[in-house]
């Protein structure tokens, strides 16, 4: 039976649907939703360069002010800027490019100035005045405003906020900062008031954050220039505060790197309708029967022996699956109970013995696997360097599933040639008609069916350590395959994790189309099924972040975690659904 969710998970769960929610209605951007620790809008994570939302959006509890500040500023840029002409205006140099982010981020929140707001929204005011109180008071405890350079940027964010909020700056800081205001604001007076005049006019405010932001990217080098060269510390402390604000490439909350995704216009130009030039050499095909017998036996042994080294508890894992992929069924009753259902059976006991008072029944309810997990392995070439832990990772989950009771398959995709095969020659002997699509001979492997117990196909699973299988990734048609075997079964709970370790790859086919030709079509593939719920889909990224495709997704690190630590967070993430 699966547990009832704690009152922490149930807390979790609302807290997280009530701060997107809450972000949609102020962003007016539907599709905006979190994954993993990011906000994205669609597939595409929002980038968050304003220093002072940059540390991590991550869910921690119902009552994190500063949080909840993050996610409605962002919301509010979201709303009141226009994306495309910012990116048309961004500078190049680096300082100013971080000033010109933080006052286009705080125009945005001026918006709150305005009475309709503060007045109808005083929570969302009060979150946002929390954060940016939380994150000036982080940065002077941390040592960054130490130096020359980072008081400089810190003072100014603390001036146009005040300018723009038209509120005073905090007691605290005041007389921190005052010396350098007094400084700078005979410089920069000019822009201070063009701010404060345009800003609810983007391309004007953004004439004066550029003007005022090439100004203290000025004061900044001169300070360079004389800063002693010998003098270590400060060089350090000065290269610290630099290195930690001016990270445009990406947060500092993400762990792993980020699979990288892009738009293809090939297949945007074809309205979104994927191409195969040919499926002449396509094949779906058992694992077991690309390796001979003997060697299956071997791979068989050295994958139950690197198993036996982890001392992984398969009981407990089953134990835990059970909970989680099952739901109570009734199976008869329960006699004697001293509550319930009178038992009719039972009432002459009264007589005979007027102090039994366990003539009652109740309904007996047992858990019953309603699931099916199916495991999708990309049996791409650089997949090769982890397919022994990806193994161990696999037999175990799957024998911990059979001893549920819980139905598995384990599949995969690869290509039988390296670019695109005789697809690529048929394209070549028709001279190369432009856009052809997908370009290569796929390759489906079952290495178990989902009717087959672990028992009977152990040795089939052992074939994942055939090195030569592992060629191309063609993964969009690898998952629309997986997910439909998994609808054609009655289970009425439907699992698909992808296991990659990047995006889509098949040479001849980014070369005749172009490089997000695949990329696109996985997308597509992945938010359809998102959309009509029937599989629900979660990537399992090996060192890599996939929430680019997947709106679950999970990151393995198999070089600094054990199988045992990396199947328990695969199990922490079912248990949060």
């Amino acid at each position: 039976m699966k547990p009832a969710p704690t009152t922490n998970q149930r807390e979790r769960q609302k807290y997280q649907q009530l701060l997107e929610a809450s972000g949609r209605a102020l962003s007016e951007e539907l599709a905006l939703h979190y994954r993993g620790e990011s906000l994205y809008v669609d597939n595409e994570p929002i980038p968050v360069y304003a220093a002072h939302l940059r540390n991590t959006l991550g869910f921690v509890d119902g009552n994190n002010k500063e949080q909840r500040g993050k996610i409605d500023a962002i919301s509010l840029r979201l709303r009141y800027s226009d994306s495309s002409l910012h990116n048309q205006l961004i500078p190049d140099d680096p300082i100013t490019r971080l000033l010109f982010e933080a006052l286009e981020q705080l125009r945005c929140e001026s918006y709150l100035c305005e009475d309709h707001i503060s007045e109808n929204l005083p929570g969302l005011c009060a979150n946002i005045e929390h954060n940016f109180a939380e994150w000036s008071r982080q940065f002077y405890h941390s040592g960054l405003a130490d130096t020359h350079i980072g008081l400089l940027l810190f003072t100014v964010v603390q001036i146009v906020r005040s300018r723009l909020h038209a509120q005073a700056i905090d007691e605290s800081l005041e007389d921190f900062i005052e010396a350098t205001r007094a400084g700078i604001v005979p410089v920069i007076g000019r822009d201070l008031a063009g701010l404060r005049r345009h800003r609810r006019n983007q391309q004007a405010f953004a004439h004066h954050a550029i003007s005022l932001g090439s100004a203290i990217s000025k004061m900044i080098e001169a300070e360079q220039s004389q800063t002693d060269p010998t003098d270590e510390s400060q060089l350090d402390k000065a290269k610290s505060a630099l290195s930690f604000l001016l990270n445009f490439d990406q947060g500092e909350e993400i762990p792993m790197a980020i699979a990288q995704s892009g738009h293809s216009k090939v297949f945007n130009n074809s309205n979104g309708t994927y191409q195969v030039f040919t499926t002449q050499y396509d094949r779906e095909v058992h694992a077991s029967k690309l390796v001979r017998i003997a060697l299956l036996a071997t791979l068989r042994e050295e994958l139950d022996e690197r198993i036996q080294q982890q001392g992984i508890n398969i009981k407990q894992i089953s134990r835990q699956l059970s909970a989680l992929l099952s739901s109570p069924q009734r199976d008869g009753w329960l006699y004697g109970e001293e509550d319930g259902y009178i038992d009719g059976r039972r009432l002459s006991q009264l007589v005979s013995s007027p102090n039994e008072n366990r003539i009652f029944c109740h309904e007996y309810y047992r858990p019953m696997p309603n699931s099916i997990v199916s495991f999708l392995i990309d049996c791409s070439g650089s997949m090769r360097e982890h397919i022994n832990s990806i193994a161990m990772l696999i037999d175990t989950m799957v024998k911990a599933l059979g001893h549920a009771g819980i139905s598995s398959e384990v599949l995969g995709f690869t290509t039988n040639s390296w670019n695109g095969g005789k697809a690529y020659t048929d394209w070549l002997k028709q001279r190369k008609p432009n856009s052809p699509g997908r370009l290569n001979e796929s390759c489906h492997l079952i290495f178990k069916p989902s009717e087959s117990h672990w028992r009977h196909t152990r040795k089939d699973i052992a074939a994942l350590l055939k090195a030569d299988l592992f060629k191309e990734g063609i993964d969009g048609e690898a998952v629309l395959w997986a997910c439909k075997r998994l609808t054609q079964r009655e289970e009425p709970k439907k699992l698909l994790f992808v296991i990659s370790d990047g995006c889509p790859m098949d040479t001849a086919t980014n070369l005749a189309n172009d490089k997000y030709y695949l990329d696109n079509h996985l997308k597509q593939v992945v938010a359809q099924y998102h959309a009509n719920r029937e599989v629900e889909i979660i990537g399992l990224g090996v060192g890599l972040d996939l929430s680019p495709y997947y709106r679950q997704s999970l990151a393995l690190d198999f070089n600094e975690s054990s199988i045992q630590h990396n199947i328990n967070e695969i199990i922490a993430l079912l248990s949060r659904n």
